[in-house]
C-alpha cells in the first residue's frame, strides 16, 4: 500500500464533510461575489440597481475587509464554545443574508444586509480551517490540506456557471444567483446537524468573549513587533489591493469595454451548445466565463506553477508572481482585444498561482516554531486593508478614468447633446447613440478612442511594481544577513 493511500484512509468522517461544507460555502460565495460587481451597477431595465462605481467598489470592498478582519476573533471564541454550534450559527446568518440580498435594493438595507452575510461568512472561515487542521496529523496534512485548497477552487469554478444558467439580463432576472446561494447554505446546515462531528478541542481556562478578543489582539500587536513581519504584511497590502480587482473591477470593465462576439463565435465553431449557454444578449459571452478563467486555470496549473517556483527562495518567487499578475492584469486592459482578455487573465492566474502560496510559507520561515500560529493568524491583516483600499482604486480611481456610465456623459456634454438624465443608464446610452446615429458597439468605440479607458492598466502595473520594488529593498536591506540557512542555498 503506497503512502498516499495510507494517508488518505487516515482521514476521518469529519474531515470530509468539513470538505464538502467548503465546497458548498464556496459555491455561495463565488456564485454571488464574482456577478455581484455588475449587478449593482447594471441599468434598472436589466435588474440592476444602478449604483455608481464608487458605491459599489465602496460597498463590496469594505465589506469584504471586514470579513477577513473578523475571523481571527471568531476562531477564537468558536475554541471556547464548540465548532458545531458556531457553524449552525454561521449557516442560519449566512442563509438569511443572502435571502436578504435577494429581495432588498435599496442602498443602505443591501449594505445591511450584505454585512450580515459577512458575519456568518466570519464565523465560517476560521473553523472550517481549523477542523481540517485537526482531523490531519503529520502523516496525512500535506494531502489534506492539498485536498481542501483544491475543492475550495473547484466550488469557486462552479459557482459562476452556475450563475449563468439561473440568471438573465432583465427586472428580477438577478434574484435567482442570491437564491441558489441560500440553497447551498441549506445544505450545509443539514450537514452540520446530521453529520458533523465535534473534533477534540484543547481545554482552556474559562474566559469571558471580551477577554478572549482582548488576549488575541494582544497576540497580535506583540508579533507585529516582530519588523520583519509587519514590513511585509504592510508591503502585502498592495498586492491585495491589485489582486482584488480581478472581483472590484474586472467584471464590470468587461461588461462595460469588451465586444466579446468573437470569443463567442470562435466558441461555437468547437462547440456550439457550450457556446449558447455561456452567451449574452448582446451576442457575445457572458463575463462570467471570462472571469472564470482563473479558477480554472489554478485547478489545472496550480501544481505545476509550485513545482516551478520550489527551485527559487520564497522572496524571490513572490517578486516574479507579483510581476507576472500586474503584466497579465494590465494586457487585459490595455486594449479592448477580447482576446487580449484572455491571455491577460490567464497569465494573472500563473502569477497568483507562484505568489499566494509563498506568501503563507514565507510568513512561517519567519517564526520560530513556537510562533508559527501566532505569525500566520496576522496573514488576515493584509487581506483586510488590501480589500478595503482595493474598494478605493476600483471605485473613485476606476469611475474617474474608465466608468463608462461616467464617460457617456462626459461625451454627450462634449457633442452638445441634450439627453434626459433621468433616464436608465442603458436608456441612456441607447439615446445618446440614436442622437449620433450610432449602434451602442459604436459608441463605445468612439468612448474608447476618446478617453482611453484601457489606461487603468497604469493602475495596475503602478500596484504591482510598487509591491516587487518594495519586495526587493526588503530582502535586500532589512533582511541582509538575518537569512536563515536555507535561504541563502537557493537561487
Amino acid at each position: 500500500m503506497s503512502k498516499f493511500t495510507k494517508a488518505f484512509k487516515k482521514f476521518p468522517s469529519t474531515f470530509w464533510v468539513a470538505n464538502t461544507m467548503e465546497l458548498f460555502e464556496r459555491w455561495a460565495w463565488y456564485g454571488m461575489f464574482t456577478s455581484l460587481s455588475v449587478y449593482l451597477i447594471s441599468s434598472a431595465d436589466k435588474g440592476g440597481l444602478e449604483w455608481s462605481s464608487a458605491q459599489q467598489s465602496a460597498v463590496m470592498g469594505t465589506v469584504t475587509a471586514v470579513l477577513y478582519f473578523l475571523p481571527i476573533l471568531t476562531g477564537a471564541l468558536a475554541d471556547r464554545i464548540g465548532y458545531k454550534l458556531v457553524l449552525t450559527i454561521s449557516y442560519i446568518v449566512m442563509g438569511i443574508g443572502y435571502y436578504l440580498m435577494a429581495v432588498v435594493t435599496d442602498y443602505w438595507p443591501f449594505i445591511m444586509a450584505f454585512s450580515f452575510l459577512a458575519v456568518g461568512a466570519a464565523l465560517f472561515k476560521p473553523v472550517v480551517s481549523a477542523t481540517i487542521s485537526k482531523t490531519t496529523d503529520e502523516s496525512n496534512a500535506s494531502i489534506g490540506f492539498g485536498i481542501f485548497y483544491m475543492i475550495v477552487n473547484i466550488g469557486g469554478f462552479i459557482a459562476p456557471f452556475v450563475t449563468i444558467g439561473v440568471t438573465s439580463e432583465e427586472p428580477g432576472g438577478w434574484m435567482p444567483m442570491f437564491l441558489v446561494s441560500v440553497g447551498a447554505i441549506l445544505v450545509n446546515l443539514v450537514l452540520v446537524l446530521l453529520f458533523f462531528k465535534e473534533p477534540e478541542r484543547e481545554e482552556k481556562p474559562k474566559e469571558s468573549a471580551g477577554q478572549v478578543i482582548y488576549k488575541t489582539l494582544t497576540n497580535i500587536v506583540r508579533a507585529l513587533a516582530d519588523y520583519r513581519l509587519t514590513v511585509l504584511l504592510l508591503i502585502f497590502v498592495v498586492f491585495w489591493t491589485l489582486f482584488n480587482q480581478m472581483y472590484l473591477m474586472l467584471p464590470k470593465f468587461i461588461v462595460q469595454w469588451f465586444d466579446t462576439r468573437p470569443l463567442y463565435e470562435s466558441l461555437h465553431s468547437l462547440s456550439p451548445g457550450i457556446a449558447n449557454f455561456l452567451k449574452a444578449e448582446d451576442g457575445g459571452l457572458r463575463f462570467q466565463a471570462l472571469t472564470n478563467i482563473n479558477a480554472g486555470a489554478i485547478i489545472f496549473f496550480q501544481l505545476v506553477v509550485s513545482s516551478f517556483v520550489m527551485k527559487f527562495r520564497a522572496i524571490r518567487a513572490m517578486m516574479g508572481g507579483i510581476l507576472v499578475c500586474g503584466i497579465g492584469l494590465a494586457a487585459a486592459l490595455v486594449t479592448n482585444n477580447p482576446w487580449f482578455l484572455v491571455i491577460g487573465v490567464f497569465i494573472f492566474s500563473l502569477g497568483e498561482m507562484a505568489c499566494s502560496p509563498k506568501f503563507t510559507e514565507y510568513i512561517g520561515s519567519l517564526a520560530s516554531q513556537d510562533k508559527k500560529a501566532l505569525y500566520m493568524g496576522t496573514s488576515f491583516l493584509p487581506h483586510f486593508a488590501g480589500n478595503f483600499i482595493a474598494g478605493i482604486i476600483a471605485g473613485p480611481v476606476y469611475q474617474m478614468i474608465s466608468d463608462k456610465v461616467t464617460l457617456v456623459e462626459r461625451f454627450a456634454a462634449l457633442k452638445g447633446l441634450n439627453v434626459d438624465s433621468e433616464l436608465s443608464q442603458s436608456a441612456y446610452f441607447n439615446e445618446v447613440a440614436s442622437q449620433l446615429n450610432m449602434d451602442s458597439f459604436q459608441l463605445t468605440s468612439a468612448l474608447w478612442e476618446t478617453y482611453h479607458p484601457g489606461n487603468f492598466a497604469y493602475v495596475v502595473l503602478a500596484l504591482a511594481l510598487f509591491t516587487v520594488v518594495a519586495l526587493f529593498i526588503y530582502d535586500k536591506f532589512l533582511l541582509q544577513g538575518d537569512r536563515q540557512p536555507k535561504e541563502k542555498a537557493r537561487a
